[in-house]
């Protein structure tokens, strides 16, 4: 036995899903202690949409460390919190006319959302969260009771209250999952908030990711993002954005619902916010329920990360021009077109029922749902064997996602869409047959 299934706790999954263990990595591949190569289309759920040991950001933390940088602050002010609070100013809210202000939180995107619920119920004076169907929100027990995965919430060992959930409005409808919403659930729902006798209390706001990614790749219609957004406005709640794993340019552009006309009250940032990996999250908050905080009211060991703060700003360098963004939409039609073919599949749902493979996302973040998460994970097992990392998502793991490094060299993209698509028509083949 190793040492892993020996001391680590029963808790880790991710070593089940890739059985070896990783030594080294380089941008869009990583290398296992026998030396076998495998091409990253997992890239940290997320947080490596630079890659891995991207060159710019490690030199400028060598640099930094070499020179004796502070490398844990709290919040107090150092050069390498004011150099990516004047980069992120500059290259991100100007441009936008956003007026929100930076509040660094715990180190990882749970911590962004306790943070957002917990100033959202201070400046309303109302403690319901609404949330929405097949969203992921994170595992602590705050963030945990907007998560709407039963397996995820079933840990809890106690009531996970005060959020409620709603159908997402989604751009597509899942294969083997109803996710419901649209227009006409928000013209329902306005009606009960207006109703005094509805039974219903006005929420303090609503929260919701323009991507579900963990939920199954399910992308936000945008008249029904903008109607949300309204009826927030009109009921006096906030509108929340989780743009934790699908932000930093995942989409096309830095935030994912930059081509939506909403204007978020508070926008939850973490996962690639640090750049190459290291911890890094932060809430933009409007100025208007910033000022509902006191001095150190609500706190973290490590939400001064100076190590992410320097990585973090050498990955704001990629937005200063349009060259990656460009590339990513470049790397979007190159998915697209691999994986449309996919389409003309046909899988078995638990049912019984056979049903057309979807395709769907945004960006360079793409969701193959085959309707069954055994095929989906007979797929991944596939891959890993050929040598591409990836994972499955959605309800019951029915959903493959490909989430690559934005900086993957087209060789490597072109090579691991082969891989994929290959499996994806190797296990549908394999259950016709059966």
């Amino acid at each position: 036995m190793s040492i892993f299934e020996q001391r680590e706790s029963n808790l880790r999954a991710y070593c089940r899903v890739y059985p070896t263990v990783f030594d080294k990595a380089i941008n869009a591949r990583q290398i296992d202690e026998q030396g076998n190569e495998y091409i990253d289309f997992f890239a940290g759920a997320g947080v490596l949409n630079f890659g891995h040991n991207n060159t710019r950001m490690t030199e400028a933390v060598v640099k930094y460390i070499q020179s004796n940088g502070v490398t844990h602050s709290l919040d107090m002010s150092t050069t390498a919190k004011r150099d990516f609070m004047e980069r992120f100013t500059r290259v991100v809210l100007e441009p936008r006319n956003m007026p929100h202000l930076m509040q660094f939180v715990g180190p990882t995107g749970t911590n962004a959302v306790e943070a957002a619920m917990k100033l959202a119920r201070r400046v309303t004076n109302r403690q319901e969260i609404v949330a929405f169907n097949h969203g992921f929100h994170g595992m602590t027990l705050g963030s945990l009771a907007a998560t709407a995965n039963s397996y995820f919430r079933g840990a809890a060992g106690v009531p996970l209250n005060h959020v409620s959930h709603r159908p997402f409005g989604s751009e597509q409808e899942g294969i083997a999952s109803n996710l419901g919403g649209g227009l006409e659930d928000l013209k329902y729902l306005r009606a009960q908030y207006q109703d005094s006798s509805s039974g219903l209390t006005l929420p303090a706001a609503f929260l919701v990711e323009v991507v579900q990614a963990e939920g199954g790749v399910n992308v936000a219609q945008k008249p029904w993002l903008e109607e949300l957004g309204r009826l927030a406005r009109d009921i006096g709640a906030l509108l929340i954005l989780d743009d934790i794993q699908v932000g930093m340019g995942r989409t096309g552009s830095f935030f994912s619902f930059d081509d939506y006309d909403v204007d978020p009250d508070i926008v939850c940032l973490a996962k690639g916010l640090g750049g190459m990996g290291t911890p890094l999250a932060m809430n933009l908050v409007k100025p208007e329920h910033d000022k509902h905080w006191s001095p150190g009211e609500h706190t973290g060991t490590f939400r001064g990360q100076s190590l992410s703060f320097v990585a973090g700003s050498e990955a704001l360098g990629y937005f200063e021009n349009d060259e990656l963004m460009q590339s990513v939409g470049e790397k979007t039609e190159s998915m697209e077109q691999a994986l449309s073919p996919l389409t003309q599949q046909v899988t078995q749902t638990p049912s019984g029922v056979k049903a057309t493979v979807q395709i769907r996302g945004k960006g360079m973040i793409q969701g193959i749902d085959v309707g069954n998460g055994d095929i989906a994970k007979a797929i991944v097992e596939q891959c890993f064997s050929d040598g591409l990392l990836l994972g499955a998502c959605g309800t019951g793991g029915s959903v493959v996602k490909l989430i690559p490094p934005l900086t993957i060299p087209d060789e490597d993209l072109q090579q691991g869409l082969a891989i994929v698509v290959n499996a994806v028509q190797n296990q549908l083949s394999n259950l016709e047959g059966a």
